[in-house]
């Protein structure tokens, strides 16, 4: 049994990145502790690249924000799953704040393994996410994690339009193959 915390970068509460996640969520939580971290709900200022993290005691960052709680629920992931919407070729600026923030040396605290990618977009363009998916096998090979998959969608604009889709499923069981 895993730990698995997803990231969900849309600020829509019931937004088609959301639904996706929850759907891998359901499967996953089969077999494994889940958590869903909706990044909407939590302030986090972006990375200044000060490197005052580096130097603080428990490399506490200068800002005062919702991060510390972040920080500490991805202490404990062994998994962690992005889920972002894609409006321009990359995550969500409030998914990107988040990424940008384990620049801090914290992240080697972390006892993650595995990392998992959502990504929903309007477009229906064959490289609509070939920006962010060369982002995380970068992430991945820098940190030596494992990918456990991803669920890429297009064509998917309105609130709801995903309903229905096939990579609902596919997420449910992309979720439910971890064990």
């Amino acid at each position: 049994m895993s730990n698995i915390v997803i990231l969900v970068g849309s600020v829509r509460k019931n937004g088609n990145t959301a639904l996706l996640a929850q759907s891998f969520a359901e499967g996953a939580a089969l077999h494994n502790n889940v958590e869903t971290i909706s990044v909407a709900d939590h302030k986090t200022a972006p990375c200044t690249g000060c490197n005052a993290c580096f130097v603080r005691e428990g490399n506490a960052c200068f800002q005062k924000d919702d991060m510390t709680q972040i920080y500490e629920k991805l202490r404990s992931a062994d998994i962690v799953v992005i889920a972002s919407p894609v409006y321009f070729y990359g995550v969500s600026a409030q998914l990107k704040a988040v990424i940008d923030r384990l620049h801090n040396p914290i992240r080697n605290t972390f006892r993650l393994k595995k990392l998992g990618l959502l990504l929903v977009g309007a477009a229906d363009l064959p490289n609509l996410f070939d920006s962010i998916i060369m982002q995380y096998r970068m992430t991945m090979d820098y940190f030596g994690l494992e990918s456990i998959g991803s669920v890429l969608v297009r064509g998917v604009k309105n609130i709801g339009d995903i309903k229905g889709a096939p990579e609902l499923k596919e997420a449910y069981e992309l979720g439910a193959s971890l064990k």
